[in-house]
């Protein structure tokens, strides 16, 4: 624990997680394309879904699981820019490290409760309510970064 901590308080680790954030972007669909096995088409990707939905041999709950995947890696494509320039703002003002780190290694963290709540867990109708709630997590911590990033400058000025 000590390692981490010195770890988070001594070294900019933000900058590598943007390609932790597009790998959490990628993930999902690859487990699509995985599930979908014959039905995935590298000359028509975006038709996936509709592949698999005529596809007799898949069960609902798998063709369900497919189009949840392929969302959250949408979702997470739809958020990644906004991350990426917290990150560089953040960066540009000089917000402490610690605090910086904290919060980007956050996001990775919600990005990965996010796809796994989203992708595995939304069959249970009872535990859907969990997206929006990790969702928002994520996009807290975004704002708390260009927050963040306006406080440093304000106080370097």
């Amino acid at each position: 624990m000590e390692f981490i901590a010195n770890t988070l308080s001594s070294t900019n680790l933000s900058y590598y997680t943007i390609p932790v954030a597009f790998f959490l972007c990628m993930a999902p669909n690859a487990y699509a394309m995985k599930l979908a096995g014959k039905n995935y088409d590298i000359a028509h990707p975006r038709r996936t879904e509709e592949f698999c939905a005529k596809d007799t041999s898949l069960d609902k709950a798998t063709v369900n699981k497919i189009s949840r995947a392929k969302a959250a890696s949408a979702n997470g494509f739809e958020t990644i820019s906004l991350y990426a320039a917290s990150i560089v703002a953040a960066n540009a003002a000089k917000m402490p490290i610690t605090k910086l780190n904290k919060l980007a290694v956050g996001y990775c963290v919600s990005r990965a409760v996010y796809n796994y709540v989203y992708v595995g867990l939304q069959d249970n109708r009872k535990l859907a309510g969990l997206r929006p709630f990790v969702w928002f997590a994520g996009i807290w911590i975004v704002m708390t970064l260009f927050v963040g990033a306006g406080n440093a400058l304000n106080t370097l000025a």
